[in-house]
């Protein structure tokens, strides 16, 4: 049978590396994706082949159907099957929404909501045929609750909510499930870069005290890929330390 086999979008850093790095620790084996940074996705490669994987990197720019159909093929050609699909990839242009350029939202949305779209529509295509399938969308809590300054980020994110209901309606008759998880306040590169006074604020907001790390957002991640989470779906998993309770 072989180890299952997992594409990660947007795995050189962040929760996709951590997620990427989970997954090839509990014995699956990981296609990378990565849209710019070879040098970070080649590292995601090394920790995942030191816990004893396959890893193969898929360099593809998941706004674009034609590359997302190229890293699914990719995992066939290279690991021979695909089991599991984390749609992670995501950017943001934040701005005050009254002030926003159309270019703006549009890239996000392309990125972050048309990018998910076109993954499940290749991969789910394999899955079907093998009555087997776990999709991870990764949502936001700021799709759950908005957030000043990132009207397009949150649509997207909102609208990932949707679509992964949808999609596991769809999909369930055939053996997958499609979840999301939504992070809230988490320690990543893009993160470290708000001002520390802001930063505190944020987390003022939260009832545990403290930013979550990838590590927090992957283990749940890893959760809804297994057998133990086989009769879950259509469900969004928030990991934000009560945030938005």
């Amino acid at each position: 049978m072989g180890n299952r086999v997992a594409i990660v979008t947007g795995a050189g850093r962040g929760i996709g590396r951590e997620a990427a790095v989970k997954l090839a620790q509990s014995g699956v084996d990981v296609v990378i994706n990565y849209s710019r940074s070879e040098d970070a996705a080649l590292e995601t490669k090394k920790l995942c082949e030191e816990a004893g994987a396959k890893a193969v990197l898929a360099k593809g720019d998941v706004s674009s159907e034609e590359e997302c159909k190229a890293i699914v093929d990719l995992a066939i050609s290279e690991l021979g099957r695909l089991d599991i699909l984390v749609n992670n990839a995501g950017i943001t242009r934040d701005g005050l929404g009254v002030r926003m350029s159309s270019d703006d939202f549009d890239s996000v949305v392309k990125t972050n909501l048309y990018g998910p779209f076109y993954m499940i529509k290749a991969a789910a295509s394999v899955m079907m045929r093998k009555r087997y399938g776990r999709i991870v969308n990764i949502s936001s809590v700021t799709g759950i609750v908005g957030n000043a300054g990132q009207v397009n980020y949150a649509a997207a994110k909102a609208g990932i909510i949707g679509m992964t209901k949808s999609f596991a309606r769809e999909l369930a008759g055939r053996g997958v499930t499609v979840n999301a998880v939504a992070p809230g306040f988490i320690s990543t590169a893009m993160t470290d870069a708000i001002p520390e006074e802001a930063a505190e604020k944020l987390k003022s907001n939260i009832p545990m005290g403290r930013a979550g790390t990838t590590a927090d957002v992957a283990s749940a991640i890893l959760f809804l890929t297994t057998e133990e989470s086989g009769y879950i779906t259509g469900e969004v998993l928030k990991v934000d330390g009560g945030m938005a309770m």
